[in-house]
């Protein structure tokens, strides 16, 4: 068994480790499929080997082409520690500043088996969420970070340390890209390519910038775009004997099992793979599990009739699903589902992100290997069947929305009834969360910030629990109504949160606050470890997936009109102003959410350590970070992001933003037009 200290001591090479390949009682990603040229094989091969020393050559070689030709990638399993994987206590790691202990940490708990997907290959969630593209990249990042000053950042180039460069101690520790692809290149096949090569990686959102904190992350928000759901669709907030059915159970959609109890209605989440069913209801995120359709059915109608909060997995198909729930309306004219979504990894609908009805389990990964253009074909007739059977129940009187996974687009291409008559180039059939629920909550500025208490000490978690519900009670006094059904929210959430048992890896929290709320939190954090409340520094970072982290035509910016939804200049501009002013780290990434060349997003980690440098950064960054996406939203004419920005600017003296004059009457441009 390695120690940290191991760990952090760069490659072994004196000697080899021994090869112990894939580890059988763990999850494996699927095998994939970047159909590489002969040319291109050597290229990947020479491009592993630039790692190691040419005496290693000729032992290396051999199983890294075998690597190559069976998993369709170099992994380097020999090179994976044999330390169990988890976020230690920040002061066990050996480093000459926390700033880089706190990133080493924050890593080691994206590869925790317990957190992350694929922990062997190094993927977090979403099915290709790479933290790094093979082991020599995490043995030298980390042993980078262990000799790292305060003069020194660290330059990660997709997954690839480029090495440690001289910099100001106000500099990022890290800087992180990943998936920089030339625009025109940026496909799917391209990139399939590009990540065998070992020169580019998916990321996801907070894979690659070692910002993941388990499923916990998307609970909170999937709470409240199924409450606001509640509200909006069905008129009220009372959700018990309400029936919510969606699908997938992974790094981010088992979240969902978990968000509907707390949101106290009926979850059914459909799951092929029985690894993460087995998983989330092994950690209590589910509460009950069945592969019998018959006695799927049969609960929903129990739970609807004494309104008892459910979360049921089933293990099977969601089309399967879908369908039977028609078939019983059909029968019996009883709608058992009002709301609707879907969560299956679309982003990445033909490598193991979506699995077609026809087939079982283990027939469609077997397929996708061997014939990958049959398999796109089924999953392709899969997704006009679920939507067919979605488009028959929504007719009846459910609630659907996609959940930015790519759903309705993937289901568009695939030919798909989801054509939405007269709808622009973002616009569907059925609403994204964000156009209808979530889109709102980000235009005041909400969005999901998120803290981890580097100690690993509960007790911690519970006092800074305890500081951001006071935080909010607090603001929450002084703020409109509508704002303050959002505080509202994430008080009753931040007070309840422990009770439901959500952490998963570090020990970490995440709530939905605007601009005020999250740099008063962090400020009282900081005083509350000046003050040795808190035992030990905390990192505060937020979702990609929020107010300016993120340009996503089909997802973040969906509800953006003004033409300017496919351009990303507001995740850009985020990143580097996150950079200088204050951030530990920051991260830019091309994929995440909807898919490889469809999004751009970025985040960052800031280690709070009580200093008065650490208040004034996390002050200063904080601000940026919320109102560089509050400004974009209010010029594209969204009006509550123009009252938001306002206020914020009688707040802030230094703070101008360039505010929009709306056309107030419309014949004026018909009368230009028509001339």
């Amino acid at each position: 068994m390695s120690s940290l200290k191991e760990i952090c001591s760069g490659l072994s090479l004196d000697p080899l480790p021994p090869n112990r390949g894939r580890v059988p009682n763990v999850p494996h990603a699927p095998i994939r499929t970047p159909n590489l040229t002969a040319e291109e094989e050597r290229l990947a091969l020479r491009n592993a080997l630039r790692y190691f020393p040419p005496s290693h050559h000729a032992t290396l070689a051999p199983e890294f082409a075998q690597e190559l030709r069976q998993y369709g990638h170099i992994y380097m399993y020999r090179f994976c520690p044999t330390l169990r994987m988890r976020a230690y206590p920040i002061d066990q790691y050996p480093c000459r500043t926390r700033q880089a202990a706190s990133i080493m940490l924050m890593i080691m708990n994206n590869l925790d088996p317990a957190v992350a997907q694929f922990p062997q290959e190094l993927v977090t969630y979403g099915g290709n969420g790479q933290v790094f593209s093979n082991w020599a990249q995490f043995c030298l990042v980390m042993h980078y970070l262990s000799e790292m000053t305060e003069e020194q950042t660290l330059v990660m180039y997709s997954g690839h340390p480029m090495g440690l460069f001289p910099s100001l101690p106000s500099s990022p520790r890290a800087i992180i890209t990943n998936g920089m692809v030339i625009p025109n290149y940026s496909s799917r096949n391209q990139y399939e390519k590009m990540f065998a090569l070992g020169v580019s990686m998916y990321g996801q959102m907070t894979a690659g910038s070692y910002c993941y904190i388990g499923p916990q992350g998307i609970v909170h928000g999937t709470m409240l775009t199924v409450l606001n759901a509640g509200r909006r669709y069905l008129g009220s907030d009372d959700l018990s004997g309400r029936v919510f059915v969606t699908s997938g159970l992974g790094g981010m959609s088992g979240a969902q099992a978990k968000a509907a109890v707390i949101a106290g209605c009926i979850g059914v989440i459909a799951e092929v793979d029985e690894a993460p069913l087995r998983k989330r209801h092994e950690q209590g995120w589910l509460m009950e599990v069945t592969s019998s359709m018959d006695h799927c059915i049969k609960r929903i109608r129990e739970a609807k009739s004494s309104k008892t909060p459910l979360s049921m997995g089933y293990h099977g198909n969601i089309v399967d699903l879908w369908e039977r729930l028609l078939l019983e309306y059909e029968r019996t004219g009883e709608l058992l589902v009002d709301l609707g979504s879907d969560q299956t990894s679309l982003h990445n609908p033909y490598n193991g992100g979506y699995y077609p009805v026809q087939l079982s389990f283990r027939q469609a990964n077997q397929l996708m290997m061997t014939d990958p253009n049959r398999f796109i074909t089924m999953v392709q007739e899969s997704l006009r069947r679920h939507v067919k059977a979605i488009n028959n129940l929504s007719e009846a009187g459910m609630f659907f929305w996609d959940y930015g996974n790519a759903f309705l687009l993937e289901a568009q291409r695939a030919g798909a009834d989801v054509e939405k008559v007269g709808g622009g180039a973002t616009e569907f059939r059925y609403p994204s969360y964000v156009q209808h629920i979530m889109g709102d909550i980000f235009s005041l500025g909400f969005g999901p910030f998120r803290w981890v208490c580097t100690s690993g000490d509960p007790k911690d978690l519970s006092v800074t629990d305890n500081i951001a519900a006071t935080v909010l009670e607090e603001i929450s006094a002084k703020v409109t109504d509508r704002i303050r059904q959002q505080y509202n929210d994430n008080i009753r959430w931040i007070r309840e949160a422990g009770k439901h048992n959500m952490v998963v890896g570090s020990q970490a929290r995440i709530l939905y606050s605007d601009q005020k709320g999250r740099v008063c939190i962090a400020l009282a954090i900081n005083q509350a470890i000046a003050d040795g409340i808190v035992s030990a520094p905390v990192v505060i970072s937020r979702d990609h997936h929020d107010v300016s982290g993120t340009d996503s035509p089909f997802r973040e910016t969906s509800n953006v009109y003004d033409g300017s939804a496919f351009c990303a200049d507001m995740a850009v501009q985020n990143f580097v102003g996150d950079a200088f002013r204050g951030a530990t780290w920051v991260s830019l990434h091309n994929g995440g959410g909807v898919g490889w060349g469809e999004v751009m997003n970025g985040g960052f980690g800031l280690l709070l350590d009580g200093s008065e440098e650490a208040a004034k950064r996390a002050r200063l960054m904080l601000n940026w970070d919320v109102s560089n996406g509050v400004a974009r939203r209010c010029w594209s004419g969204n009006t509550n992001a123009y009252e938001t920005i306002q206020l914020t600017m009688q707040e802030n003296a230094q703070l101008r933003v360039t505010m929009p004059f709306p056309v107030q009457d419309e014949q004026v441009l018909d009368r230009a037009l028509q001339g």
